[in-house]
């Protein structure tokens, strides 16, 4: 386990790590399915793909059956989903301590960034005074692959000026901790989405924690 001391920077995850949204996911997949059903895609192919993944195979699907359609599918299919996203942001509100520990981190220098596969109206809804706190924010429009492609930390990364071995990734679920071991930095689990810690720490979490304002106690 890389050592805490030598940590320059800290991503983070956004929804269930720094913010309550409570994102109603099944709904939101039932209404992708039915989309790509009204294109006369096969569902069975896709069925179990998170929803992003879900809307790109079901694009390039429907380039082959219906030439041409695939970008009217997508537009619907991130208009449809941003919609949920942004009905849930409204409800949504950061959890405890989230400002004064990223005060912190900025106090010590060490920077901060998120990455989520969330959309920036609702990221923003929710925390609309983010860039003052954050040095980089890179939601799902901000990258070509969303995690858990590691691509999409490396693009928090190298936004921070940060070597990934300098880098911590803080997330709720075993994606995030996936995704930072991909790329090569330290992991931190918490416990305020809806994984356990046995399940953050047989993804690899090298620290458990119980809410993300607690790494001011983990790292120096």
């Amino acid at each position: 386990m890389k050592a805490t001391s030598s940590i320059h920077a800290v991503i983070f995850d956004f929804d269930g790590t720094l913010a309550k949204l409570n994102i109603d996911f099944p709904l939101m997949r039932q209404a992708v399915l039915d989309l790509v059903g009204a294109y006369g895609v096969p569902l069975n192919e896709m069925s179990n793909l998170y929803v992003l993944e879900m809307i790109k195979a079901a694009r390039e699907l429907i380039s082959e059956i219906h030439p041409k359609k695939e970008e009217a599918f997508l537009e619907q299919a991130v208009a449809l989903i941003t919609k949920i996203e942004i009905e849930a942001a409204k409800k949504g509100e950061l959890i405890g301590g989230t400002r004064d520990m990223l005060a912190e981190l900025k106090r010590r220098n060490i920077k901060a960034g998120v990455v989520t596969r969330n959309c920036k109206a609702a990221v923003t809804m929710v925390f609309p005074d983010i860039f003052n706190y954050c040095d980089s924010v890179i939601t799902r429009e901000m990258t070509r692959n969303v995690k858990p492609h590691p691509e999409h930390l490396f693009v928090a990364i190298r936004s921070l000026g940060v070597a990934p071995e300098l880098s911590s990734m803080v997330g709720d679920h075993p994606i995030d901790i996936k995704i930072g071991k991909d790329a090569g930095t330290l992991t931190i689990g918490v416990l305020t989405g809806y994984s356990t810690s046995d399940e953050l720490l047989k993804a690899g979490a090298d620290i458990i924690i119980n809410k993300a304002a607690d790494i001011i106690g983990v790292l120096p």
